[in-house]
């Protein structure tokens, strides 16, 4: 369990930060930047909650809620050579990701099929998804960067990392096209509103 005595360290002044393997660190650096984004998608996520969705999107919603903090741990560890089995670092497991695969076919099912793209908007709770999406899709870039300079082996980024953020930002888009519904979805509509007033 997190015991938070103090919000307040003064360690961070000086532009660095500890990641969990309390090794030091720039606040710039692409792993920082990454799980910033993850908590900054999980705020999203909170607003969305707090908008009124259905209560299984609600539900859905929640659970990832928690899985974002598990995901920020896992963006702030870099795998270790010879992981303690004593002492596992936290890390997002391929069940996780199987599961959002499952929401997304789930909730995806009684879906219309899509005859353009979707422009943010509809509903609140659809607009937050759709920024939630977007927030997502940044953190998986974010992410990647940091694969690319860390590496997915021992120092660097658990794979079932990126892989969950690519598949959430799937699953954002189905639950923000659940939610609208056919009846209040605004579809893209190329070159539109080239017609002057």
């Amino acid at each position: 369990m997190v015991n938070l005595t103090r919000i307040y360290t003064r360690t961070g002044d000086q532009g660095q930060t500890r990641l969990v393997d309390n090794q030091t660190t720039a606040k710039t650096d692409c792993r920082v930047e990454a799980y910033g984004s993850v908590d900054e998608l999980n705020a999203v996520l909170g607003l969305a909650i707090a908008s009124g969705p259905p209560p299984a999107v609600a539900q859905v919603l929640a659970t990832v809620q928690q899985e974002l903090f598990d995901l920020g741990a896992d963006l702030a560890t870099p795998r270790r050579a010879d992981p303690d089995p004593a002492h596992p670092d936290l890390r997002l497991l391929p069940q996780q990701v199987a599961r959002l695969e499952r929401w997304c076919d789930q909730f995806a099912a009684d879906l219309t099929s899509l005859r353009s793209f979707v422009l943010p908007g509809g509903s609140l709770v659809g607009a937050q998804l759709h920024l939630a999406r977007t927030v997502c899709r940044r953190a998986e870039r974010v992410a990647w960067r940091a694969a690319e300079e860390y590496g997915l082996a021992a120092g660097g980024l658990n794979p079932e990392a990126l892989t969950y953020l690519n598949r959430l930002s799937d699953l954002l888009f189905i639950l923000a096209r659940t939610v609208d519904g056919p009846e209040r979805e605004i579809l893209w509509a190329p070159g539109g509103q080239r017609q002057a007033d």
